[in-house]
């Protein structure tokens, strides 16, 4: 199964928050040994939106999606959603229990909007000020504030997919070599791809400091017998080249 993420909203767009979502769906995915195939950002504009999440419902994927629904009128992620499956929204009979339980007599039809979802919806709850968040065809819609959204997404991850937890042997592992050059280590890259095939190999140089002090972290990723092995032949041959390594936490 592929995870996916979509992340709404002009002020992410201009820079007027910083987003938080990407880092911590990777980190809840990965506890769980799962990880995140795709990530896509997109503004409330509503043409723009649609065609995404038209192409993200055509994927089969399962996704994630942060923001946009709530009852303001830049709020339009129900609207395009709907719009994207050709379904007409109403408002949701546990949402709007939920809502006026809440509200009591404060209840205005703005809250109510709140519940409306496309038909055929189900409720995500939130347990920060129980306005639901809303799924539909493996799509999982949250409000864009972290201390809602991430205890939503964690319990869709531990209800609806606890029987992919941890099933699929993979591990990621590897070493952060001081005073090194990418340019330097692609042999040793090439020969390590070509003996571990089934596993994959990435490479993150770094540049920090004003002295520029360059390092980078070689790693594998993949089965845990091939990705253990591969590790050993990498660790053996930057020690044999003179490097300092240290093994990356």
């Amino acid at each position: 199964m592929n995870f996916g993420a979509i992340i709404i909203g002009d002020e992410i767009l201009s820079g007027r928050r910083t987003d938080k979502h990407l880092v911590k769906l990777i980190e809840m995915l990965g506890a769980r040994g799962l990880k995140l195939s795709w990530a896509r950002y997109v503004g409330d504009e509503p043409g723009r939106l649609l065609q995404m999440l038209r192409e993200s419902f055509a994927s089969g994927d399962t996704v994630f999606s942060f923001g946009g629904i709530g009852a303001t009128p830049d709020d339009r992620t129900r609207q395009s959603a709907a719009a994207a499956l050709d379904l007409d929204l109403a408002l949701h009979p546990e949402a709007e229990a939920l809502i006026r339980a809440k509200f009591g007599g404060e209840i205005t039809p703005y809250r109510l909007q709140m519940g409306v979802f496309p038909v055929g919806s189900e409720i995500i709850p939130n347990p920060y000020n129980q306005i639901p968040g809303f799924s539909i065809r493996n799509h999982f819609f949250v409000p864009g504030f972290p201390v809602m959204a991430w205890p939503m997404v964690e319990w869709v991850l531990d209800t609806r997919f606890a029987d992919l937890h941890h099933r699929d042997d993979y591990v990621e592992q590897s070493i952060t070599i001081e005073d090194a050059l990418e340019g330097h280590l692609i042999d040793l890259m090439e020969q390590v791809t070509a003996a571990f095939p089934e596993a994959s190999l990435f490479s993150l140089p770094t540049v920090a400091g004003d002295g520029l002090k360059r390092s980078v972290e070689l790693g594998m990723k993949g089965a845990t017998a091939q990705v253990e092995a591969a590790m050993r032949l990498i660790k053996n041959e930057v020690s044999a080249r003179g490097y300092v390594w240290q093994d990356k936490g």
